[in-house]
């Protein structure tokens, strides 16, 4: 299936939801759409759905303008944050609901069909029960089933893990990938968090407060945002954005007043003045591990742990820092620390906002896999 958006926009009440946008989906991937709440996602969604009318623009579906179209007359199948099951239906009653409405299809196909998705979303124990008597993630599970069964050449998932604990989003998400990776229909699976697209691949649209930032596929973005808000998007905990002045004559990035970083690799390519580097938070290390890393000592704000991380937050010359480091840290507000910082991580923006220069991504996968193996 190919769907394409021309021009859409969608305005409430004098009040822009969603900017014009252009956008083509890879068919029979999983497009991501990946943005902060109030970034557009459902917005968008719902205009693909034919669930709202955009204010402006057309969705064409294989050469075919919908822009008019009913949802009950499209081929396509949404799943929604919550767990929207009919409760007085049975599991297996409820994924067979959509089958039974197409019509024509016969009672041992429909069980066949039940019996096959039931197997692959761990819930073939449960057709008989209610949903009353499932936990969330098995809700869950039974709607993903209902909407995978009907076949439907597009598949809407709007944050369909976002309610449920952090075990079963990651067995989930995992399972849904393997689910999509051989199929023929078009998914779009919007989220907030930039792990969760990494993980799915496919494309990856970033959205903010309406507007279309980048599209493309999902490691070509995570890789080379076009901006420093796609960096900001794209990175969790949030890309650390500094101020620098480049000085190519000298080989350096001045940080501050007093603070010197050698220009080196990718960032060579800079012109001299102002710019903004960025370094996301899992790159700022308490140890070196190359001869290029660079000491900075930080004044420490706060350190938290959240899971098996630390996030550190801490200060240099009034420039505030993230760091996402392994383990639990125990280092006192107020204290300081050193921290290594090497400019093989850095991307580097124009003060405006656009890329200028991003790591090699040869380095980066190196760099990650020497994290796995510590």
């Amino acid at each position: 299936m190919l769907l394409k958006l021309n021009g859409v926009s969608k305005r409430v009440a004098g009040e822009t939801h969603l900017y014009p946008l252009d956008l083509v989906l890879a068919p029979g991937e999983i497009n991501v759409l990946l943005g902060p709440t109030r970034a557009g996602k459902t917005t968008l969604m719902r205009l693909m759905a034919g669930l709202d009318h955009p204010t402006t623009g057309q969705v064409v579906d294989n050469g075919v303008d919908v822009t008019g179209v009913s949802v009950r007359k499209r081929n396509l199948a949404m799943v929604y944050q919550q767990f929207v099951n009919y409760p007085s239906f049975t599991v297996f009653d409820n994924i067979a609901s959509p089958l039974r409405l197409q019509g024509g299809i016969r009672a041992d196909e429909i069980r066949r069909r039940v019996g096959e998705m039931a197997d692959k979303l761990h819930i073939a124990h449960l057709l008989d029960r209610l949903p009353g008597e499932l936990s969330g993630g098995q809700q869950q599970r039974t709607a993903l089933a209902r909407a995978l069964v009907k076949q439907a050449p597009l598949l809407l998932l709007d944050e369909p893990l976002v309610n449920l604990d952090y075990k079963l989003r990651e067995a989930l998400r995992t399972e849904l990938k393997q689910l999509f990776a051989h199929g023929s229909t078009t998914v779009v699976y919007a989220t907030t968090e930039p792990q969760e697209a990494l993980l799915l691949g496919g494309h990856t649209a970033v959205l903010d407060e309406g507007r279309l930032l980048q599209y493309g596929p999902t490691l070509d973005v995570f890789h080379t945002p076009s901006s420093m808000r796609v960096a900001q998007v794209f990175s969790d905990p949030p890309m650390n954005l500094l101020p620098v002045t480049v000085q190519p004559d000298e080989r350096q990035l001045m940080l501050g007043h007093h603070t010197r970083l050698p220009l080196v690799s990718h960032l060579t390519q800079l012109n001299q003045g102002p710019a903004i580097i960025g370094i996301r938070p899992s790159h700022v290390r308490l140890q070196p591990r190359h001869a290029d890393d660079h000491p900075l000592i930080c004044d420490v704000d706060l350190a938290e742990v959240s899971g098996s991380d630390t996030y550190l937050h801490a200060h240099h010359a009034g420039l505030a820092l993230v760091a996402q480091l392994p383990g639990v840290q125990l280092l006192p507000p107020g204290s300081q620390v050193t921290v290594y910082l090497n400019p093989a991580d850095m991307f580097a923006f124009a003060a405006d906002g656009p890329l200028l220069a991003s790591p090699h991504r040869h380095t980066l996968a190196a760099m990650h896999q020497a994290s796995v193996n510590e």
